[in-house]
């Protein structure tokens, strides 16, 4: 099978969640030499010179990312997997914890003997109770078998040792951001922390930490069982290697793909994914969860999903979750579900997500019900405007992005939603404090 079509993470093997099923298939061997025949460095230039970048959705260089670990430091350190998979459109972690839970383990392994990490925490989701029991079951299998924990000594010969525990989130969107997983994991409210200080000086209980996506950690063992070389081959040569893409919305055959990254996203559409049903036409595509600026229809063809090429065109391949809408799609109702979200998410730590959400989805409904103008499309627009780059976490960033996208290039939906003129006092009038709130 050639490099480019194989997959690494999905593989199509019954009961591959087993741990003899996995043993049988290669399973642990590649943490076996990474822990007994590979010093740190070499783990982690492995993994620098393979070019994986995360899986989370800011495409941070992994091996880079490890290597910010202060060796010098002789206390505990934590590694933090996350798998906080909250954002619509995304569904891929939850495959990997329930068809490939143990190559995670094997990851978190190598990963713990590259940066010296003694305990790792998987943050799940916490309306994931299925594969946090999937992912579980796996980890008490691990320990049984002498993969994890204290029998690690008499398994592999060598003296060391780090354990796994599974955290359960706390029910919230902004969790999934680094910081605020770290404070949710301390028992604190999950609210974003600043930065700097980082995790990796700073972390957990102020510990050096370093928190990766799930699906980068479960790549890692594939990286070692291919070669570096090999895996470097496949996808997009800025970022290599297969991704999992989440595909929902109008479409024939929904689900999780595995694919190299750069695949054409008309190829994903109407190859892999059968197409939209009806035969109906595109309207739009969210090209990674909803936080991402929104395609049109004429805006896909030759489109390659990697971040480079998504980059390019003012969008982002984010966490992969692949979102199309036909033709007959109501695109300020799907705006309006979107805001309400990242309303009801907000953490209400800063001022302009806390108060600029609420007034966007205010806004927005006033337009879906036909008692709006022209003039509060604008203002909707320049309330994303006041709320993007002015929050401590991305979150602001991430509402700010598909109102700012969806008004640019779907305006004359929103148009025939909107009356030319109305007797009453527009929203800005009335909150003429409205600036001053939100910048606070």
């Amino acid at each position: 099978m050639q490099a480019a079509s194989q997959k690494l993470i999905l593989l199509d093997i019954p009961d591959y969640e087993k741990i003899d099923v996995y043993i049988a298939h290669g399973g642990y061997k590649q943490a076996e030499r990474a822990l007994k025949q590979m010093s740190s460095d070499e783990i982690i230039n492995l993994v620098k010179s393979s070019g994986l970048k995360g899986r989370g959705g800011a495409g941070f260089p992994t091996g880079l990312k490890w290597s910010f670990m202060p060796k010098e430091y002789d206390g505990p350190k934590y590694l933090c997997v996350n798998g906080d998979e909250s954002e619509p459109g995304s569904f891929k972690d939850r495959q990997i914890m329930e068809f490939n839970p143990h190559q995670v383990i094997e990851g978190i392994l190598i990963a713990s003997k590259a940066m010296g990490i003694t305990t790792t925490y998987i943050y799940i989701r916490g309306e994931y109770h299925k594969w946090a029991n999937c992912m579980q079951r796996a980890i008490d299998e691990a320990y049984k078998a002498g993969f994890v924990g204290c029998k690690m000594k008499d398994t592999f010969g060598i003296d060391f040792q780090t354990d796994i525990y599974i955290h359960q989130g706390a029910g919230a969107y902004v969790c999934g951001e680094e910081t605020s997983l770290m404070n949710s994991i301390e028992g604190k409210r999950a609210y974003p922390r600043n930065k700097p200080p980082f995790p990796a000086g700073a972390g957990l209980w102020g510990k050096p930490t370093t928190i990766n996506n799930l699906e980068t950690i479960a790549t890692v063992p594939a990286i070692f069982r291919i070669g570096p070389e090999e895996f470097s081959k496949i996808g997009a040569p800025t970022q290599c290697g297969n991704m999992l893409f989440g595909v929902s919305g109008n479409i024939n055959k929904p689900g999780v793909y595995e694919l190299p990254t750069g695949t054409y996203l008309t190829d994903i559409i109407y190859d892999i994914c059968g197409g939209i049903p009806n035969n109906k036409k595109l309207k739009a595509v969210i090209p990674g969860g909803v936080s991402m600026i929104p395609l049109r229809a004429n805006e896909i063809e030759g489109l390659k999903m990697d971040s480079d090429s998504l980059k390019k065109i003012g969008s982002g391949v984010g966490t992969g979750g692949i979102i199309v809408m036909d033709e007959d799609a109501d695109l300020p109702k799907v705006l309006l579900r979107i805001c309400h979200f990242f309303h009801h998410e907000s953490c209400g730590q800063c001022t302009p997500c806390r108060e600029g959400n609420g007034w966007m989805e205010k806004i927005l409904k006033r337009i879906v019900v036909g008692d709006a103008t022209s003039k509060d499309i604008d203002l909707l627009y320049d309330v994303a405007c006041n709320i993007e780059g002015r929050t401590v976490c991305a979150l602001g960033d991430a509402c700010a992005w598909p109102i700012k996208g969806f008004i640019s290039k779907f305006r004359d939906e929103f148009e025939k939603m909107v009356s030319p003129s109305r007797n009453y006092i527009p929203l800005n009038v009335i909150h003429s404090k409205r600036n001053s709130l939100i910048n606070l």
